[in-house]
């Protein structure tokens, strides 16, 4: 066995432990995990070092012989393609997790769910192990469980947000009853339930307006390069957001009439747009002086970064970048019109509230994608390009003067 070395250097243990024999079948990665890449991922299979004050430390022995025995536990079925089966008396929080996100990603691979939400759903699920614990039974579980996990959602997230996680988190018992993994649903007791509507309002009205003046929005347009240029029209001219910008095909847009038909990435309800005679230019200089497209993906994209590759991505292990917003924030610094809560996005907000005023809801609703519940939406077939091309007009007269 390795001897115990504290010895530490930047945060991390000075050296990363040998293999114990020559073909143990593990490698020790930076994080402090042994690790096995099979078919094409990265599996990790306990610790050779801990965490103290935000440093790793070795551990005793380097931590191998257990992860050895869950690698043996769980290789055969990783190494064939399988989810490894739960090994205990009973489901544990971990494996309904796995199940739970093994659906969703299904449903990424067929189109059906973004990557991006695809994301967030781990990072409920990420969230419950850790606050239950990988090994805890599902069975085992009471409401005074739930009240510590909605308590440790409320410290880390607003009151929005931590809606958002709520329902998340009840999503996947519910898939895991539903699914026929557990034999009944859980009790979460009175306490996990979502803030309430007062709160939520009460929040928000604490919050800084998310708006950007008409004189703001010029000096963005003045300054920016020429594809900020361009992204900022469309997310004032059609309430566009990061993504939208970074995920805008070419065929989406048409420049010769001044339309684009873009459903939201996010959730793929529908989306039309009429494009003003600014942004309809700034598009087209915009694709003169686009870089030539270095991945697949990139090919047919409106907006891409000077590498050829698209300005919003995502990793494997679910880490954005997001070059849209990180360089419409820098713009605003330079500008001096940076201050919380302002960044791309608000743009969104700005087209929303401006075209408000155009008193056609209706037509706004489509402009942003939004999904209209009511029972109206289900006996419209369409809504007139006129409809919408006023929306446009009012929000232009607004930004441009009435006269423009």
């Amino acid at each position: 066995m390795s001897q115990f070395n504290s010895a530490r250097t930047n945060g991390k243990a000075s050296t990363k432990p040998k293999k114990p024999y020559s073909d143990f079948p593990l490698t020790p990665h930076a994080n402090g995990f042994w690790q096995k890449k099979i078919r094409g991922k990265i599996h990790y299979f306990g610790k050779w070092a801990r965490r103290v004050d935000g440093k790793l430390v070795r551990v005793e022995g380097d931590g191998w012989e257990a992860a050895l025995a869950e690698y043996k536990r769980v290789a055969d079925d990783l190494h064939v393609g399988r989810t490894p089966r739960t090994k205990t008396d009973g489901l544990t929080v971990a494996a309904l997790c796995n199940h739970y996100l093994t659906a969703k990603l299904r449903k990424v691979e067929a189109g059906e769910l973004t990557s991006a939400l695809f994301y967030d759903y781990r990072v409920i699920t990420d969230f419950v192990v850790k606050q239950f614990g990988t090994n805890r039974l599902v069975e085992d579980l009471a409401a005074n469980d739930f009240a510590e996990l909605r308590a440790a959602m409320a410290g880390k997230w607003g009151p929005v947000r931590l809606a958002n996680s709520i329902t998340r988190a009840k999503s996947v018992f519910k898939y895991g009853y539903e699914s026929g993994l557990m034999a009944q649903p859980v009790r979460y007791g009175p306490e996990f339930q979502k803030p309430s509507a007062s709160a939520l309002r009460r929040h928000r009205a604490n919050q800084p307006a998310r708006v950007l003046e008409p004189t703001d929005i010029h000096a963005l347009i003045g300054s920016a390069d020429v594809p900020m240029k361009a992204m900022i029209l469309l997310g004032v001219n059609c309430g566009f957001g990061n993504a939208d910008c970074a995920d805008l095909p070419i065929r989406a847009v048409n420049l010769e009439t001044g339309w684009v038909d873009f459903p939201r990435p996010k959730t793929g309800i529908a989306r039309r747009c009429s494009l003003w005679p600014e942004t309809v230019s700034a598009i087209r200089v915009a694709l003169e002086v686009r870089s030539q497209p270095a991945v697949p993906s990139a090919a047919n994209r409106v907006f891409l970064s000077e590498a050829g590759t698209p300005l919003v991505s995502q990793s494997a292990r679910g880490n954005t970048k997001d070059l849209v917003g990180y360089r419409f924030t820098n713009l605003l610094k330079a500008l001096k019109l940076y201050r919380k809560q302002i960044g791309f996005y608000t743009l969104r907000h700005v087209f929303e509230t401006v075209a408000g005023g155009s008193k056609d809801q209706v037509a706004v609703d489509l402009v942003m994608g939004h999904l209209d519940g009511s029972m109206a939406a289900n006996y419209r077939e369409r809504i007139d390009d006129a409809r919408l091309r006023a929306v446009a007009d009012h929000v232009r007269a607004w930004l441009f003067g009435p006269s423009a």
